[in-house]
């Protein structure tokens, strides 16, 4: 949901099926299962709600704005272990709806002392945080990038 909307808004609102089918939201979802995440997200102001429209049937819609909140935010002062499941399950779902096929990813274990480390991280925090300050290419496909410091074996 957080990438859907990351650079358009959208609404929990479901399309409209096929007769007799389930309605799915434009995310392929079922409205409920939506609306619980936009729930959840919204409550960490990692989406924003947009002011109310009126949609194509005239119902009500409410569009969301990922706030961009989950890159300012930093976790290691507290112990965020809910905002930290909840990125880890964001993770997995948009894995899960590319197809693992799409997914170009890398496993790297290295052995650094203490301000290699730091230094390892603050180069790649750099280097994430220039192209996320980049102005937004509505013509270019969004990419997602999900990294994670664990102690490797």
């Amino acid at each position: 949901m957080l990438m859907a909307s990351a650079v358009r808004t959208r609404t929990h609102s479901p399309s409209s099926p096929p007769s007799g089918s389930v309605p799915h939201t434009p995310l392929g979802r079922d409205p409920a299962t939506t609306l619980h995440h936009v729930r959840r997200l919204t409550g960490m102001e990692l989406l924003e709600a947009l002011p109310a429209r009126r949609g194509n049937r005239g119902a009500r819609e409410i569009p969301y704005r990922a706030t961009a909140l989950s890159w300012r935010l930093d976790w290691r002062d507290e112990d965020g272990s809910a905002t930290h499941e909840a990125m880890l399950e964001a993770y997995l779902a948009e894995v899960a709806d590319v197809g693992v096929e799409r997914v170009d990813q890398t496993r790297l274990v290295l052995a650094l002392d203490e301000g290699g480390a730091a230094e390892f991280r603050d180069r790649l925090h750099a280097l994430m945080q220039e192209f996320a300050a980049r102005a937004v290419d509505p013509s270019g496909s969004r990419q997602a990038v999900y990294v994670a410091f664990y102690p490797g074996g």
